[in-house]
């Protein structure tokens, strides 16, 4: 391993460790600081945070994989996703920030769900819980598991730990050096860190689209679209071989955006719902770019491949092999790092989500009402290690894929808390067991779906994305439900 690479990558993990430590001395006195980082997020950071947050691993291997295996028809999932991220600063961003509030000054989703609905407070609260802890197991190992790769991919035989393999080794390395910055300098941590990530990532998939395609063996867009063709003219087109069915699982990929916590938690915490439009305006645009970019790895990444006869035996890890190939060791450590990013920014939310629900929502509701500030933040603190080690667990299979893990728990959220977060924040009929029907149908209808198959085959034909009948399902319980019972006051009108 050349040593520019290895200066990029200290560099950046020295940077992160750094924030954490400085925000643990600017906001880690009380639950609220260490949990919702005080809720003074900028509108750049804020945006950034959600956006990083929200990319994972996925923005850097699975959706280049996907586009370099399947074409441009793969390219719907970043189409549904962007026009589910803006409805969801649309719609859900300035209401929720300005009722958790207004609900008690909650500091996490299943708070204010309890306050929002106090007639099914305890049972609101547990559920979801249990369902944010659940899914989140799996969503932080999809991050552990393209960490793995990473290392397995770019540092093979270079870091022996116990004689663990590369793949382990990565698995370790990625959690050890999240669990430092987000055990210590919690929310703020998290969000300053993902503004940074974010940041590098942007500028890495601008970076490696134009060297692929315009440096060395690359040949510009002619000669991508020309290799292309002869071997499958399919792949640039946006419909040949996509069935309704399988178009359809890949734009409501934008549905879950609406229930993911790690996403509208930084919705809660942004200074004030006069940022929001700003905020809104600034994730699009990163959102929209680091997309481009991702697509554009994938499919003239293949190209690349083609006309240089790369073996490409695992196509996730094409940005990967393309950034050791390509580039000087420095800029190679850089775009090194802009994965970890990608996959760190997610994983550290994520389990500072979790974490916050343990201490929240368990701890403090059933063992210890009376636990003082100090006691909360220790007790957040040791549930991120514990959610962390939860997810290694789950990475240990070295076969995991990145996009199947994430695809699996963002459908989890999506039908459980998206149609719940969207009616009680703009439909004042909703109910306690309204909201209960809904956050349960809609959990247990993707995990039996999976569970059946029918994300792979459904009828005999393709497959469907287990988060369409979940949200529908979710949606028409909490209609449903709360017609048929009392409404007992709880929606409280903001004056203004």
């Amino acid at each position: 391993m050349a040593i520019g690479v290895w200066i990029s990558l200290i560099a950046y993990f020295v940077l992160m460790i750094a924030i954490g430590l400085y925000a643990m001395r600017t906001s880690t006195a009380t639950s609220e600081d260490y949990m919702l980082g005080g809720r003074t997020l900028s509108p750049q950071v804020a945006a950034l945070s959600a956006g990083a947050s929200d990319m994972s691993g996925w923005l850097l291997l699975g959706l280049p994989g996907a586009m370099f295996v399947s074409g441009l028809g793969s390219a719907w999932i970043g189409i549904g996703l962007f026009v589910g991220a803006f409805f969801n600063w649309l719609l859900v961003a300035p209401r929720l920030r300005e009722q958790t509030v207004h609900y008690g000054n909650a500091i996490t989703i299943p708070a204010f769900l309890a306050n929002r609905f106090p007639t099914r407070a305890l049972s609101l609260r547990t559920v979801s819980a249990i369902v944010i802890v659940v899914f989140f197991s799996v969503y932080t190992a999809s991050g552990l598991v393209a960490g793995g790769k990473l290392f397995e991919s770019a540092f093979s035989g270079v870091i022996d730990i116990g004689g663990l393999s590369d793949y382990a080794t990565g698995v370790i390395l990625t959690l050890g050096v999240v669990l430092v910055y987000t055990v210590v300098g919690g929310f703020l941590a998290v969000s300053m860190t993902d503004f940074v990530q974010g940041c590098i990532m942007m500028l890495a998939l601008v970076i490696m689209p134009a060297v692929v395609l315009f440096g060395e063996g690359g040949g510009g867009f002619s000669q991508a679209q020309q290799t292309l063709n002869q071997v499958d003219p399919t792949l640039l087109s946006w419909t040949d071989g996509l069935t309704i069915v399988g178009w359809l699982s890949a734009v409501t990929w934008g549905l879950g955006y609406f229930g993911q916590p790690h996403i509208i938690v930084r919705f809660m915490a942004i200074r004030s719902v006069k940022d929001v439009p700003t905020a809104r305006n600034i994730g699009m645009t990163w959102m929209f770019i680091s997309l481009v970019g991702a697509i554009s790895v994938g499919i003239f990444g293949r190209a690349y491949a083609i006309r240089n006869g790369l073996e490409v035996q695992d196509p996730e890890t094409i940005f990967i092999i393309l950034s050791n190939l390509l580039f000087h060791p420095l800029i190679t450590g850089f775009l090194y790092a802009a994965l970890l990013a990608a996959i760190m920014s997610t994983i550290s939310s994520q389990l500072l989500v979790a974490s916050s629900s343990l201490t929240e929502d368990f701890y403090r509701l059933f063992l210890r009402k009376e636990a003082s500030e100090k006691e909360t933040v220790t007790i957040g603190r040791l549930s991120v290690v514990a959610v962390g080690l939860v997810a290694a667990i789950i990475a240990s299979n070295p076969d995991s894929q990145v996009l199947g893990l994430v695809s699996n728990a963002w459908a989890g959220f999506g039908a459980a808390f998206g149609p719940l977060i969207l009616l009680s924040l703009m439909w004042s009929r909703t109910n306690g067991a309204g909201a209960i029907a809904g956050m349960v149908v809609g959990a247990l209808t993707v995990i039996v779906w999976i569970a059946l198959g029918f994300s792979n085959s459904f009828l005999g034909g393709p497959g469907v994305y287990e988060i369409i009948p979940g949200f529908i399902a979710s949606f028409i319980a909490i209609v449903v439900v709360s017609r048929m019972t009392n409404d007992a006051g709880e929606y409280r009108q903001i004056t203004r």
